[in-house]
């Protein structure tokens, strides 16, 4: 499938906005030497411009840091990343994500940050983001845009994840890989594809991955993915490239533990069961995703349409319920996105239409559980599906426009004006017929059937500068503004839910050398009616506080020394506070509203951390890095702390020989015991959720040439 020599010019032309810009925008050192190669970033304000000159806290993880991963899951790409709080509770493709705060109260999946891939959201108009159709093997790049103050960030507050996949257009890619580890892990992947006419391209991508993960009990996870690219070049540098996949993902969630439970872990490494009565949790789904990209230029105008499509089903046995998609939901949108070059810098433009539906999901009892006294269900046998409890149907209707001058008055000055509106529209009609009392443990009579309509409408202004103090040194501010949708599961819980206004107040300083980089910023975030989780015995419910206000400090800097070596380390503080909030605690029979406003916010560690040294030279490499998360409170009332953990270490090494290598990786070298997650609800109980063990695992590689 080689390519032919006269397709080469247009094919630089089209990937010059994705992939091969990461290689050719350069920050020149004062002292004249050879420049360390600047990430470049097209998600902070939809225009191509290296990190130095994005005047906002943003991070790239490239394909040289990939390279040395197993990407079993975004953990292993984002966990170094100062204000990113990233960990797994199953080890399979799923993730808790939190950025700056945003993304707390998400008991599962991705909430209040926005998730693309290759421009096209993979986030619902609601602001819920799954993962499990994300093909980790097929990413080029990762950016990371935190906070508010970014175009392509659709009602969310914590900011924007976009993954570039590898280019259709790019034969480097094709590789075939075979993984084997520890816990029953198994990857299997194959990219294969290149120009099959002068100009019309095809990639295919299959990927399989397992990992039984046999230190629980009820935590298999498996997934398995198929993608077929296709790219068409045209005249005057016009690009075609579509993409259709398909997955299965197949997880197993195991439940928290309790106190005993914990320590029993802790002394033996392995969890037994869980507290809980809800003993077989899982998420078992099926995606089809389709997405059409096109991209004209036309002097200094240039037109970015992209439309995309994707439907999916889903068996989700959670606590009380067991959730199916009797009908699959289907999601459909189209983005139209327009760029013009003038003398003063560049305008660029669009709108976003976007729907979900969500047509007759089902809610089901459990078939199989263990009664004791009273009727309370105590533990499930299985996860069969009994009795029909709820039916329910939905749309979210998003409607947006954004636009954004980027004026460059100077070579020394970038000013980024811009404006996001989006207008979100949710209507829901529901039966519930049997609901889980939480009371008496046991399914009562529902509330019958229920009608919601609402409307969001969500404005995000941004003004923000960088300023080149030198060639190495790049000073930034920002100010700006957005409106997080609150998800429809949360609305059905809380109706009465309004629309959080996160504010974002950011100055930093940005250094690129010949030898180094570093990136620093600090940052004021008031949030107000900020959506909080609040659990009482087993009933989570979701509410306004009144006001939140983050402040918090990043650094993040790496160095080369003696050629072969390189070091760096991140750092972030955080200082996230209630400015007002009154929670509702249950006392007895009375429901008592207490002041929280003083406290800090649970989950978020007041100090996170993390240091690594890498080494290459004649085809080997190995890099060791360290990370810690410092102690966090585990309730709003801030009642008891946990310690975190600290230098959970992580290592690789490979070595490379012709289109041939050889990777290990050991993920928690030293078999560290800890939790990644303590919650303790309003009634005092708390639990525990372990984290993984050292988990191992050698990759075979071999790169088509």
């Amino acid at each position: 499938m080689a390519m032919r020599e006269d397709a080469v010019p247009r094919k630089i032309h089209y990937e010059c906005w994705f992939s091969m810009l990461a290689l050719t925008f350069a920050v020149q050192s004062a002292r004249g030497e050879e420049a360390r190669l600047d990430e470049v970033s097209v998600t902070a304000t939809r225009e191509a411009r290296a990190t130095f000159d994005v005047p906002q806290a943003i991070a790239v993880v490239g394909k040289e840091t990939l390279k040395d991963k197993k990407m079993y899951n975004a953990k292993e790409a984002l966990q170094e990343i100062p204000g990113v709080l990233i960990d797994s509770k199953n080890g399979g493709f799923d993730a808790r994500l939190i950025i700056r705060g945003a993304g707390l109260k998400a008991p599962y999946g991705i909430r209040e940050i926005m998730i693309l891939r290759d421009g096209v959201p993979l986030t619902d108009p609601d602001s819920f983001t799954r993962l499990d159709f994300v093909d980790t093997q097929d990413i080029e790049r990762i950016e990371v845009a935190k906070g508010p103050g970014n175009l392509f960030a659709v009602g969310s507050t914590g900011g924007t994840i976009q993954v570039l996949s590898k280019s259709v257009f790019d034969e480097t890619a094709n590789n075939l890989k075979v993984g084997l580890g520890n816990e029953g892990t198994e990857n299997y992947h194959l990219r294969y594809g290149g120009m099959m006419t002068q100009n019309q391209a095809l990639a295919l991508t299959a990927t399989y991955r397992k990992i039984d993960n046999d230190w629980r009990s009820w935590n298999q996870f498996d997934t398995t993915q198929i993608s077929l690219k296709h790219g068409l070049l045209l005249a005057a540098g016009d690009a075609w490239e579509s993409e259709i996949s398909y997955a299965e993902a197949n997880v197993q969630l195991p439940g928290v533990m309790d106190k005993t439970l914990f320590d029993r872990f802790l002394s033996t490494g392995e969890q037994q069961g869980t507290s809980e009565a809800w003993k077989h949790s899982g998420r078992y789904s099926k995606v089809w995703f389709f997405n059409t990209r096109y991209e004209m230029q036309r002097g200094d105008l240039s037109f970015k349409p992209r439309l995309y499509y994707n439907t999916w089903y889903h068996y989700h046995p959670v606590t009380g319920v067991i959730n199916e998609t009797q009908d699959w939901v289907w999601n459909l949108g189209a983005d139209l996105e327009a760029h013009w070059r003038h003398a003063g810098g560049v305008l660029v433009g669009g709108v976003t239409v976007r729907q979900e539906r969500t047509p007759d999901s089902r809610k089901y009892q459990y078939r199989d559980v263990t009664t004791g006294p009273g009727g309370r269900i105590v533990a499930t046998r299985s996860d069969a599906k009994g009795t029909l409890a709820e039916i329910d149907d939905a749309k979210t209707l998003l409607t947006g426009f954004y636009l954004q001058e980027s004026w460059r008055p100077s070579e020394r000055w970038i000013v980024d004006l811009g404006l996001r509106y989006d207008v979100v529209d949710f209507s829901d009609r529901n039966n519930q017929i049997w609901k889980y009392d939480y009371a008496t443990g046991k399914y009562v009579a529902g509330a019958g059937l229920t009608t919601l309509s609402k409307t969001f409408r969500l404005p995000a202004p941004k003004l923000a500068a960088s300023y080149r103090l030198t060639p190495t040194l790049s000073l930034f501010a920002m100010a700006a503004q957005a409106g997080q949708i609150p998800s429809q599961s949360e609305i059905s819980n809380n109706p009465a839910l309004e629309a959080p206004i996160a504010q974002n107040y950011e100055i930093g300083l940005k250094g690129r050398g010949a030898d180094w980089q570093f990136d620093t910023s600090l940052y004021y975030n008031p949030v107000s009616k900020e959506i909080v989780q609040q659990t009482n015995g087993g009933v989570t419910t979701y509410l306004n506080a009144g006001k939140t206000d983050k402040k918090g400090f990043e650094f993040a800097g790496q160095f080369r020394f003696a050629r072969q070596w390189e070091a760096g380390g991140y750092y972030s503080l955080t200082r996230y506070k209630y400015a007002e909030f009154s929670e509702p605690v249950r006392i007895g029979n009375t429901t008592v509203n207490i002041n929280r406003a003083g406290n800090y916010l649970p989950f978020i560690p007041r100090h996170q951390y993390g240091v690594f040294l890498g080494w290459q030279g004649q085809g080997w490499r190995a890099r060791l890095s360290a990370n810690s998360w410092g102690k966090y409170w585990l309730d709003n009332a801030n009642s008891e702390q946990y310690e975190g953990w600290k230098w959970v270490t992580n290592l690789s090494l490979g070595y490379q020989w012709s289109g041939h290598s050889l990777t290990f990786n050991a993920e928690n070298l030293f078999d560290k015991r800890y939790a990644v997650e303590v919650k303790k609800d309003t009634s005092g109980k708390v639990t525990y959720m372990a984290a993984a063990p050292r988990m191992m695992a050698l990759t075979y590689r071999y790169d088509f040439r």
